[in-house]
């Protein structure tokens, strides 16, 4: 590759895999093309390592789940028009979940665009309404600019996506550009300081106060900041899916559970009791106002990186926009409480006694086909401090959800924003790659998991240390409930067979069964020994999954 301060021989390919170098990107995933080939090329002169993925969705969810984990902002990138267009999904996906991802996009030349040649593609208006940037490279002084401004977008504020387009014949054009560093010295600072008085006024006056965590709550620097606000005046906090792993095991006590998606869970009812809603690093499609707080008339404060966007449901009180742990930090020394009122700690007592009762009624579901329950009490006694859960979408995704714990930030990803089907292995895939001493565990679906499950190939040949399990039942069964709820009757939910041990060996993968519910323990423990990847797949008796639509504040298995 050419020397960074060599503008002769530079061309606009080199600058961006310069740019890529100097954001301390390690990897980008995706599939070449003639139209990013000058990119492919240079890279493999860079510090760079290129995966070559299966699928761009699957190139977009592993980048997303590197920028979930590490912070920095994760690279996929694809050649024009449907190459572009199958990272669109994985895009939606981690600019709704909040994950930072650069998605780089090859494009005809600039004269072609208007065009109607071969993959002509306005992929820049395709990918705008999914990422928080997107932009084409017009031209070779502007390389640098425009994807140093992709990062800066889908790493600052609330992180998402962004895209830039590359033209084929910038790409390979002389670039003149620099390259442009980053301010030593940026961020935000604590919140206003009018705005954290008048916020530890209102908690310090509320009978019910709650805190309801979002995901960057669950962001480390701001998880240390959350914990010690709650321990320091045993504020009662309940979190969406997404805040998994926010909240310490020592705050257990305090800790009424998760919400999202439905308004049954026990924590809801902590929710409901408040007279203050305090919220940290929330967004509304982790858990929609209209569920939790329609036709309430009580405070809320709102404390992020950004300002809310006012809703009919949503709509602050106070709003400390800043640095989110500063800002805790700041408030904690204000806010002088003297623990949970008596409604507030009798709801959260009942809730630990159902949460006991409920893991001793897990542990005797035995049988087959295994009860999802019976799985989620096992592989609770697996999630090590040195272990890291990727789950998919579907019915099961409601039970670890619910009655799984994490005392440890971004130690479980989880979905809800889109509810994207086929995340969890791509996720997993990332997680061995960011985490490569830790033990991987990732879950989906029988119908999720052949929504990514090519990548296998890109497993083995990482040599990615992971566990997929596979919940087989032969349905879209999340959707058949709901159905069967809405009109009496499921539809569009049937699905084949597949030989779960067969499809793993097929690509140069171990596959394991789990036969029984006593099966859990021993062979994911054996699966967890083995290198490389492996597939389990246990047959599930979903007969009770309409209970997580039906129960209503009662979160008892009967």
């Amino acid at each position: 590759m050419s020397n960074e301060n060599d503008n002769k021989s530079r061309i606009g390919a080199d600058l961006v895999v310069q740019t890529l170098e100097s954001q301390g990107v390690e990897y980008v995933f995706g599939i070449p093309g003639a139209k990013i080939d000058a990119v492919f090329n240079t890279l493999v002169d860079s510090k760079i390592k290129t995966v070559v993925c299966r699928h761009e969705q699957n190139a977009a969810f592993i980048a997303g789940g590197i920028g979930r984990m590490t912070g920095k902002a994760g690279v996929c990138i694809a050649t024009s028009g449907p190459g572009v267009s199958n990272l669109v999904t994985g895009l939606a996906t981690a600019n709704s979940e909040g994950d930072p991802v650069v998605a780089l996009g090859g494009a005809v030349a600039t004269g072609e665009a208007l065009k109607h040649l071969h993959q002509t593609m306005d992929s820049v208006s395709i990918c705008k309404p999914v990422t928080k940037y997107s932009a084409s490279v017009g031209a070779p002084q502007a390389v640098a600019e425009v994807v140093s401004n992709a990062f800066r977008a889908a790493e600052s504020g609330r992180p998402g996506a962004a895209f830039v387009s590359l033209p084929r014949d910038i790409m390979s054009a002389r670039a003149e550009g620099k390259l442009l560093n980053a301010p030593a010295f940026a961020g935000q600072g604590p919140a206003d300081g009018g705005a954290i008085s008048e916020a530890a006024r209102l908690i310090n006056a509320a009978q019910t106060p709650v805190v309801l965590l979002g995901l960057l709550a669950s962001k480390p620097a701001n998880a240390d900041a959350v914990r010690e606000i709650i321990a320091a005046n045993q504020l009662p906090v309940v979190g969406t899916f997404q805040a998994a792993g926010a909240i310490a095991a020592h705050l257990l006590e305090d800790f009424g559970g998760r919400v999202g998606q439905l308004a049954n869970q026990p924590a809801d009812r902590l929710l409901d009791a408040a007279d203050l809603v305090i919220t940290v690093g929330y967004d509304p499609v982790e858990y929609w106002p209209t569920l939790w707080n329609k036709n309430r008339d009580r405070k809320i404060i709102h404390i992020d990186a950004l300002p809310a966007d006012l809703d009919s449901y949503y709509s602050p009180t106070v709003e400390l926009t800043g640095d989110i742990a500063q800002s805790l930090a700041a408030l904690n020394t204000l806010v002088k409480r003297p623990g949970p009122s008596a409604v507030t700690s009798s709801i959260l007592q009942t809730i630990r006694e159902e949460r006991t009762r409920l893991g001793e009624e897990a542990a005797r579901l035995g049988g087959t086909p295994v009860h999802p329950l019976r799985i989620v009490h096992e592989l609770q006694k697996l999630l090590d401090p040195d272990v890291t859960l990727c789950l998919d979408m579907g019915s099961f995704h409601l039970w670890f959800a619910r009655h799984l714990y994490s005392f440890r930030s971004r130690q479980v990803l989880i979905s809800n924003g889109q509810q994207t089907l086929g995340v969890a292995l791509p996720w997993a895939i990332a997680a061995t790659l960011v985490r490569p001493t830790e033990k991987v565990i990732s879950i989906s679906g029988d119908g999720g998991f052949l929504f990514s499950s090519m990548e296998l190939e890109t497993a083995v040949r990482l040599k990615s240390n992971l566990v997929h399990l596979v919940m087989i039942d032969g349905s879209y069964n999340m959707v058949a409930v709901q159905e069967v709820a809405k009109y009496g009757r499921p539809s569009g939910i049937e699905l084949g067979p597949v030989d779960t041990v067969k499809y793993a060996e097929a690509f140069g993968a171990v596959g394991l069964m789990i036969r029984t519910a006593d099966e859990i323990a021993p062979v994911m423990k054996r699966a967890l020994e083995i290198p490389g990847p492996v597939v389990v797949g246990v047959h599930v008796d979903y007969r009770d999954n309409h209970k997580l639509f039906e129960m209503v504040h009662d979160n008892v298995f009967h």
